[in-house]
């Protein structure tokens, strides 16, 4: 039986906090993508066939926008 839990990503090499990790800021990011996906990517799919540039940019918005800005927010 699979087992479900929390996804943890760990991003090595920044410069925003002293250890030069972080793995808080990529893991909440991660989740928050997840979630914007689960509401965008169907709303993009509609828009497509009418707008296809608008519906590749909703599609496109939780990659492009939503992931770096709260792995950016938090620092650790």
């Amino acid at each position: 039986m699979p087992m479900l839990g929390v996804p943890i990503c760990v991003e090595c090499g920044t410069r925003s906090n002293p250890c030069r990790c972080k793995i808080v800021g990529p893991t909440v990011g991660f989740l928050a993508f997840v979630v914007a996906a689960v509401v965008e990517w169907p709303v993009g799919a509609l828009v497509y066939p009418f707008k296809h540039r608008k519906g590749r940019k909703i599609m496109g918005h939780p990659v492009s926008v939503v992931y770096p800005s709260v792995t950016n927010a938090i620092p650790i």
